[in-house]
């Protein structure tokens, strides 16, 4: 089994379904095996979904995940080893896919997956993603992070080049992050900037930011767009978020700052003792990284976004808040 691999269509492979053209590269491979592929996104062509009655045009390229079938059709036998330990790991990463060209994967990431190891992680993304190392060798790198709890789109780099470049406009601020979150009661100011400083404390519970005052040792500037896109009643708000520096838990604890701390939040959301969560509300993060307009390592910008995840979208349509209401350039 070797890893992710985009071979490219032939001119005399024009208009050839594409059933036919894994018949005719993988005839090892069954049919039901090569639904079951399509349907979790594993196989793409030129990073689009794709059915099995697609017909493919010369020089498009079609991304093939790792296989148990060899290109000559007969089967390599059981996954052992190395191969074994990842195949749930890539079949994951795929159904986490967004967005993938030769320089970028873009992520979905589900809450409760952490991007990095650490104490007490044994599953995540950066490990994971071993399972995707090219023929030549080369693993993907993260080029940010999202909190553990927090969803949605996570950049990641194919190549070293490209893992410099994107790294580079996140540290030189030519990135528009676009965060979704539902907050405690209403903020006063429809819109409004928030500006800090923040230092981090270790906690029993981990490590934790606190308001700190300028001058402070260890202390951060920290500054956070928000606007309120909808409300239910003076109890909750929706809020699209933006943040212009990029320090740990910046938007959770800048939320908790102006008195509107953000739904689920296990750490900076000490609700009133007489408040509990209402029904249909699950008590997790109600954050995620919505939106992502970042230069493309190739050229151009590169503007991806990621479905909300299942706990978000039970509480949007408790309150009926249409997504569509934050009129995001990309939609």
């Amino acid at each position: 089994m070797a890893g992710i691999e985009h071979i490219k269509v032939d001119a005399d492979e024009a208009g050839m379904r594409l059933d036919r053209w894994f018949k005719s590269h993988y005839p090892g491979l069954g049919f039901g095996q090569l639904q079951k592929l399509l349907r979790s996104g594993q196989v793409r062509v030129d990073g689009g979904r794709v059915k099995t009655d697609t017909r493919v045009q010369p020089g498009q390229m079609i991304r093939i995940p790792p296989l148990d079938v060899d290109s000559k059709g007969g089967k390599t036998g059981p996954i052992a080893g190395k191969e074994l330990k990842h195949a749930g790991d890539a079949e994951l990463l795929a159904r986490m896919l967004l967005h993938e060209d030769d320089k970028v994967f873009v992520l979905n990431k589900p809450a409760g997956l952490a991007v990095q190891g650490g104490s007490g992680v044994h599953r995540h993304i950066d490990k994971m993603l071993e399972a995707w190392t090219s023929p030549k060798g080369e693993k993907p790198r993260l080029v940010h992070r999202l909190d553990r709890d927090t969803s949605g789109v996570l950049v990641v780099a194919r190549t070293r080049g490209a893992a410099q470049k994107l790294t580079a406009a996140f540290r030189e601020r030519d990135t528009k992050k676009t965060y979704w979150a539902l907050v405690k009661g209403v903020p006063r100011k429809r819109e409004d900037r928030i500006s800090t400083w923040l230092v981090k404390e270790q906690t029993p519970d981990g490590d934790r930011m606190r308001i700190a005052k300028h001058g402070e040792d260890g202390a951060d500037h920290a500054v956070s767009f928000y606007r309120v896109v909808e409300q239910a009643g003076q109890n909750f708000a929706w809020l699209e978020m933006e943040p212009y520096t990029g320090r740990t838990h910046q938007l959770r604890v800048h939320a908790a700052h102006i008195g509107h701390h953000i739904i689920g939040d296990p750490k900076y959301f000490e609700a009133d003792v007489n408040w509990d969560f209402p029904g249909g509300v699950q008590n997790r993060l109600h954050l995620h990284a919505r939106h992502i307009d970042i230069p493309h390592p190739s050229g151009g910008r590169l503007k991806v976004t990621a479905p909300m995840p299942p706990h978000m979208v039970q509480s949007w349509n408790l309150f009926g808040f249409d997504q569509n209401a934050a009129d995001e350039d990309d939609e």
